[in-house]
């Protein structure tokens, strides 16, 4: 006898906003969506702020979102524990972060800070990185350069300047510290195995061969007059007297202040991991060789990874959904195409890699495009069919499932694009339901 099965249908980035200007939603009517509202019982969900275990008015984003649903309870994020404890002075005293610099000071080499430069909390914050310049100015670390990720997903595109003169105020304020490179995200934050794109992060933080430019902020205006905005930002060199002002060298130390993991797993694996391998067909090699730096982490970027320092252990979650249904001897599907394959699973069950009991994973590959408005409609139909056929097997209890359109979509700011996302997935909500 075939089961039926509960289905958690994950509609990523989808929201609920009176204001129907700019609203992909509203414009598109959902209407296969807005009539399973109508027709059973619904309710509204906070996902930002305290509702997700954030700082209060912190929006949320898709791995918080998922770590909550999949806890059912509030779990407080790394976000607020990392403000908490320099707030109360504990990060100053954290171990891994205390061998790093030490190192550095110790054998005269340089220390090099990198993340995501903003305050969108999603990935990163900036206060991190400041609290990170002052505890290395009262260790005595004599060479201390930042390398800044620019954003423009989490924040306004072209705030990245804004960021950059913060930084350097900070800086002066404590007359320590030089920003040493500049890059987007799309490059040094890939998490779809472009490793063509980490390669040229790789080659402008060892080599130097990013654009030059003298100034930090005046490179990203320059960049936004060219129309590239911070997510897109080549990689960059800040040099004086026209040489790179840092490079990483052999036995540097290197603290990433990242701590979402999915986008900082790459460009960490290119410089910890030896032997480094890539996938088949990939060509990127490291033209330095392995540089056997002092490699800190954040938080655990995958629980697989050798030669790295963790400054801040994930918090153990007990009795996750996925936990629940496998004691009761449920049989789950999780599916999801590449760009939130780790949100249904690594996410959802508390930031556990392996799979539970009775726990079938599906990975749809998303589409390679530049970016996903050239491509709204995503994998979306393939994961549909595929979780219909997986269905249609009886096998299963539960699915999981997650719809990534209108988050990757929504991001480009592409109105018409996003309103072709929002389509996409209301006609697949009603082929599931």
């Amino acid at each position: 006898m075939k089961k039926t099965p509960y289905a958690i249908i994950i509609m990523d980035g989808y929201g609920l906003n009176p204001d129907a200007n700019g609203n992909a939603i509203a414009m598109d009517g959902s209407l296969n969506v807005h009539a399973l509202q109508k027709e059973y019982p619904s309710a509204t969900l906070g996902a930002s702020g305290r509702s997700v275990g954030l700082p209060d008015g912190q929006m949320g984003n898709s791995e918080v979102g998922h770590l909550n649903m999949g806890a059912g309870r509030i779990v407080y994020q790394d976000l607020t524990k990392i403000t908490k404890e320099i707030e109360d002075g504990e990060f100053f005293e954290n171990p891994a972060l205390i061998h790093a610099m030490d190192s550095a000071k110790n054998n005269n080499k340089q220390l090099h800070l990198w993340g995501l430069l903003s305050d969108g909390g999603v990935h990163s914050h900036i206060t991190h990185l400041f609290a990170l310049l002052e505890m290395a100015k009262r260790r005595g670390v004599p060479q201390t350069f930042v390398h800044c990720f620019m954003d423009g997903r989490d924040v306004s595109p072209t705030s990245g300047a804004g960021f950059a003169e913060q930084l350097q105020a900070e800086m002066d304020k404590l007359g320590y510290g030089k920003i040493a490179s500049v890059c987007g995200r799309y490059y040094a934050m890939d998490r779809d195995n472009n490793w063509d794109r980490i390669e040229k992060a790789y080659d402008m933080l060892t080599v130097g061969t990013g654009i030059h430019a003298e100034n930090a902020a005046e490179a990203l205006r320059a960049s936004y007059a060219g129309g590239v905005t911070d997510e897109f930002v080549l990689p960059t060199n800040i040099v004086e007297n026209g040489k790179p002002v840092a490079l990483v060298e052999e036995g540097d130390s290197i603290i990433f202040f990242n701590f979402r993991p999915d986008r900082a797993r790459e460009i960490t694996r290119a410089f910890s991991q030896d032997p480094f391998v890539v996938p088949k067909g990939t060509a990127f090699e490291r033209k330095t060789g392995f540089l056997h730096p002092e490699y800190v982490c954040f938080t655990v970027y995958d629980a697989e990874y050798k030669n790295v320092a963790i400054a801040f252990p994930k918090q153990s979650l007990h009795n996750t959904l996925g936990e629940y249904l496998a004691k009761m001897g449920k049989k789950q599907l999780r599916i999801a195409e590449t760009e939130k394959y780790a949100h249904v699973t690594f996410f959802f069950n508390g930031g556990v890699e392996e799979p539970n009991e009775n726990e079938v994973r599906v990975l749809i590959n998303s589409p390679k495009v530049a970016t996903y408005d050239l491509q709204p409609e995503m994998s979306a139909p393939e994961v549909t069919a595929r979780a219909l056929e997986e269905l249609d097997s009886g096998e299963f209890d539960v699915m999981i499932l997650n719809f990534a359109n209108c988050d990757m979509v929504g991001h480009t700011g592409v109105i018409p694009a996003a309103v072709k996302a929002v389509h996409t997935v209301d006609e697949c909500v009603k082929k599931i339901t």
